[in-house]
C-alpha cells in the first residue's frame, strides 16, 4: 500500500482548477509594476483601448471553441462502436466558418492598423532622447535641442516631463535588445546600425518599470529600465543639475582616498565629468579600448538615480524606496530630486557590487580574442579600498 495514496479523481480536478485560478489571479495584482492593463499615459491608453475588446472577443470565441470541443469529445467518445463513414464535411459549415473568422479579423484589423499608425507618429513630440541598449544596461542621452543647451548623458533611468510627448530614438551598440515600459507604450527593438523611434508620455509624476524583451545574453533577465516622470519645473531642475560637473572630493578624507582609487581603477571605463589628472586635464573614459560595446554607464550624477548596475539593484534601502514609490504625485518630484542621502544609501549592496560584480549577475568579464569584455570585471580591491570607493560614489549627486 503506498504511503501517500493518490487523491480521488474529483479531488485532483479541484486541485488543478484551484492552481489554474491562482495563476490567473497572480497576474491581476493592483500594484504590478509592469501591468499593461494599467496605462499611465495616452500611448499606453490607446493600446489598452485596442487590446480590451480584442481580448473580450477572443475570450468569447475561445469559450465557444472549448465548449464545442469538450462536447464533441464527450458526446462522441469511443464506446466500442464501428467507425462512421468519413467525409469532408458540409460545405456550408466550412464556408461559414471561413467567412465568420475573416469577418472577425477584419473588424479587429481596422482599429489595429489605425492605432499602429497613430503610435508611429512622433511629429508632436517636444523632447528627443537617444536611447542606446547594450549588455546589459540602457544609456540615455539628451542632445542639444530647444530647452536643452548642454547635452546630458545618464543611464538606467529615463527622466521625462509629464504631459509632453517624448520621442525616443532607439538603437544598440552590440546585440538586439527590446525596449518596453508597459504603462507608457508598447515594445520597440533596439537593433545595431538602425534607429527606431518610440513615443512616450506620462500622465503624472512617478516611476514606471520596464524590461528588455529580446534575449540578449547571460543577464538578459537582469536588464531593466525605469522611466521617471517629473512635472515641468522639476524636470527643468533635474536637467540643470545634470549639466553640472561633479565636485572633487576633499583630500585626506575617505571620499578623497576613494576618488584616487576610482581614478586608478574605474575611470578607464566610467565617465565622471569634472575629474582631472595631475596636470589639470579632464579624464575621459577609454571604454572603447576595454568593452565590446565601447561604453560604460556615466557616473557623474550616480546618486541622483535610484538604481545601479543597469537598473538591476536599488541604490535606496527598502524603506526609503518604499517611501518614494508610495509618494503622491505632488510629493514625488521633490523626493526624487533630493537624490540618495547617506541614510538611504543601500551601501551593503553597492559594496558587494564593487567587491565582485560578476558574482552578482552573470556577465562575460573575461576579455575576448580582441581583448574586449562585457560587463564589469572583478577588480580585486581590498576591503578598505572598497569602502573608500563607495564613500566617493556617495558624493556624486
Amino acid at each position: 500500500m503506498p504511503i501517500c495514496p493518490r487523491p480521488p479523481r474529483r479531488r485532483r480536478l479541484q486541485l488543478l482548477l484551484l492552481a489554474g485560478a491562482g495563476l490567473v489571479l497572480a497576474g491581476c495584482a493592483e500594484d504590478a509594476p509592469q501591468d499593461t492593463w494599467q496605462p499611465a499615459g495616452p500611448n499606453a491608453q490607446q493600446i489598452d483601448n485596442l487590446q480590451r475588446p480584442v481580448f473580450y472577443i477572443a475570450g468569447v470565441v475561445g469559450v465557444i471553441v472549448f465548449i464545442a470541443v469538450f462536447y464533441c469529445v464527450w458526446r462522441f467518445r469511443d464506446r466500442g462502436q464501428a467507425i462512421p463513414p468519413q467525409s469532408h464535411g458540409k460545405s456550408i459549415i466550412e464556408i461559414g466558418g471561413i467567412v465568420a473568422s475573416a469577418s472577425i479579423l477584419a473588424v479587429i484589423a481596422v482599429p489595429t492598423v489605425r492605432t499602429i499608425f497613430d503610435l508611429a507618429d512622433t511629429s508632436d513630440c517636444s523632447l528627443t532622447v537617444n536611447v542606446t541598449g547594450q549588455q546589459w544596461w540602457w544609456e540615455y542621452s539628451y542632445p542639444v535641442q530647444p530647452g536643452i543647451e548642454t547635452p546630458v548623458v545618464t543611464s538606467g533611468e529615463l527622466v521625462i516631463p509629464t504631459g509632453e510627448c517624448v520621442m525616443l530614438r532607439i538603437t544598440s551598440r552590440d546585440v538586439i535588445h527590446s525596449y518596453w515600459i508597459p504603462k507608457l507604450n508598447g515594445k520597440k527593438d533596439a537593433v545595431p546600425g538602425r534607429v527606431q523611434t518610440l513615443r512616450l508620455e506620462a500622465d503624472y509624476p512617478g516611476i514606471f518599470a520596464g524590461q528588455c524583451t529580446e534575449f540578449c545574453g547571460l543577464s538578459h533577465a537582469n536588464m531593466k529600465m525605469f522611466a521617471v516622470a517629473l512635472d515641468g519645473p522639476d524636470f527643468a531642475t533635474w536637467l540643470s543639475n545634470q549639466t553640472e560637473p561633479a565636485a572633487n572630493a576633499p583630500e585626506d578624507t575617505p571620499a578623497g582616498d576613494g576618488q584616487d582609487v576610482f581614478v586608478a581603477q574605474c575611470v578607464r571605463c566610467h565617465q565622471v565629468n569634472g575629474l582631472e589628472d595631475a596636470d589639470g586635464n579632464p579624464l575621459i573614459s577609454q571604454a572603447e579600448d576595454y568593452l565590446v560595446s565601447g561604453a560604460a554607464p556615466d557616473l557623474t550624477h550616480l546618486m541622483s538615480r535610484t538604481t545601479f548596475a543597469g537598473a538591476t539593484f536599488s541604490l535606496l534601502t527598502e524603506e526609503c524606496r518604499a517611501v518614494l514609490l508610495a509618494a503622491t504625485p505632488e510629493e514625488f518630484g521633490p523626493l526624487y530630486l533630493d537624490g540618495v542621502s547617506p541614510e538611504c544609501l543601500n551601501r551593503v549592496q553597492l559594496e558587494q557590487w564593487v567587491r565582485n560584480a560578476p558574482a552578482m549577475i552573470p556577465m562575460y568579464p573575461t576579455p575576448n580574442a580582441d581583448g574586449l569584455g562585457r560587463g564589469m570585471p572583478y577588480l580585486g580591491l581590498s576591503e578598505e579600498d572598497i569602502d573608500r570607493v563607495v564613500d566617493y560614489l556617495a558624493t556624486l549627486k
